[in-house]
């Protein structure tokens, strides 16, 4: 059996959707256009197999957090009544079919890439269903990631034009030019176009720290902000080694009978 995993990033979907709503936002409607959404993404891609990955909702802010105290520190918290209202999206979804699957202390984005690269690494076919770009550090010729909103690919040549580096580079990027929107603060003095250099004089941020013969302008911040940069790389790096409780089996997709 051809396999082709989908697998949906529910928040980014259901926030998106429920903020695009004009006048008093509804759940009842937030599901609605989510179920209209997803009814087209299924028939673009005719998955075999597919899963809804939502972020779990309690107090703990999850292993990055311990790593940067303000990681994604001053985001807008979901809208009470979407988080009071979740039940029934995911109710919405599993009338088409779609199964949802919630993170449990761990960051959906950590679940989506361990399951998504345990199927890739088969050889199967998976699509990521997201606008997060730090999805991109996975792709390779099986996996790719799906921009519903903009009807676009963040595929290599995407990455390449955004950031100039290679997909497998963009943790290394990151770790050194950081990401302001999730207070990743990486080097400070050091952005993009000074990473993109580093990047194309040395292959990895590893190397770069140890590296003896760095430009005497570059060398005092990264020496200086070593730890920093470190930390940030591995923040903004995905987890790929969850333990999953469930197979492939139990994801299959049924369309519901009309």
């Amino acid at each position: 059996m051809t396999i082709h995993l989908v697998v949906i990033d529910a928040l980014n979907l259901i926030r998106r959707v429920h903020a695009a709503q004009p006048g008093e936002p509804d759940v009842q409607n937030t599901a609605r256009v989510c179920c209209q959404a997803l009814s087209k993404i299924i028939k673009f891609s005719e998955p075999s197999h597919i899963v809804a990955v939502f972020d779990h909702h309690g107090d703990d802010r999850g292993w990055r957090a311990e790593l940067l105290p303000h990681y994604k520190e001053g985001r807008k918290p979901m809208p009470p009544e979407l988080q009071a209202g979740m039940e029934i999206i995911q109710d919405a979804f599993m009338d088409l079919g779609i199964d949802s699957l919630l993170s449990d202390g761990d960051e959906a984005d950590d679940l989506v890439a361990t399951l998504a690269l345990k199927v890739a690494s088969r050889h199967q076919q998976v699509t990521i269903i997201s606008t997060d770009k730090g999805y991109c550090q996975l792709l390779s010729p099986t996996l790719r990631v799906r921009d519903y909103f903009q009807q676009r690919w963040l595929d290599s040549p995407f990455v390449e034009k955004e950031y100039g580096v290679k997909p497998e580079q963009l943790p290394d990027y990151w770790g050194l030019a950081g990401i302001s929107s999730s207070k990743i603060p990486g080097i400070p003095g050091i952005g993009p176009k000074a990473a993109l250099e580093l990047l194309s004089l040395y292959p990895d941020l590893d190397t770069i720290l140890q590296a003896e013969d760095l430009p005497t302008k570059w060398q005092k911040k990264i020496i200086e902000h070593r730890e920093s940069a470190e930390a940030s790389k591995k923040v903004a790096s995905l987890k790929t080694d969850l333990t999953l409780g469930f197979n492939l089996q139990d994801i299959r997709y049924l369309a519901p009978s009309s």
